[in-house]
């Protein structure tokens, strides 16, 4: 006699997990876990004035979110923290220039200044809608997105 479990089917991603978030090359390898499972991804640039916002949704549910925002110059990371933060993201890398938690981070950028505004280029990324948890895999997703945001137009360009 064969006894059999219940169990639904395990669901699966039916998408690609992309390799760009509104034109800035980010790591899918160290972003896939933060996406569901399902069927159709969504990439959105919902950029305005100062800030280029890119939304990530899956079967039409935010998951994730990659900001770029051009604050005043001379701010530090952990202030940027506080203000745009959904919890307190307590730990930090490269002597603060890096915040971040299980499931958002934020950075300060390397030579993006706008000098006519007086501001500085910051990241952010936010897994809010995922349900993966992982301090360090956000900590490396947002240094390499930092980075290749530093080598971007709208780094040399001074505004968005």
């Amino acid at each position: 006699m064969t006894i059999t479990g219940c169990g639904g089917e395990e669901q699966q991603r039916e998408y690609a997990v992309p390799s760009t978030l509104c034109g800035t090359v980010v790591d899918s390898d160290t972003l896939a876990p933060f996406l569901p499972s399902g069927h159709k991804i969504t990439v959105k640039d919902k950029s305005y004035s100062g800030a280029r916002v890119c939304q990530v949704t899956v079967d039409n549910k935010l998951i994730f979110t990659a900001n770029q925002i051009w604050l005043k110059e001379g701010g530090a990371t952990a202030f940027v923290a506080a203000r745009q933060s959904l919890d307190t993201p307590g730990r930090s890398a490269e002597s603060g220039r890096f915040r971040y938690s299980e499931y958002e981070a934020f950075g300060k950028t390397r030579g993006c200044v706008d000098n006519e505004y007086k501001q500085e280029l910051y990241t952010i990324m936010q897994a809010s809608g995922s349900k993966h948890r992982d301090a360090e895999s956000m900590k490396r997703l947002i240094i390499s997105y930092t980075k290749q945001v530093e080598k971007s137009a709208e780094c040399t360009a001074g505004a968005l």
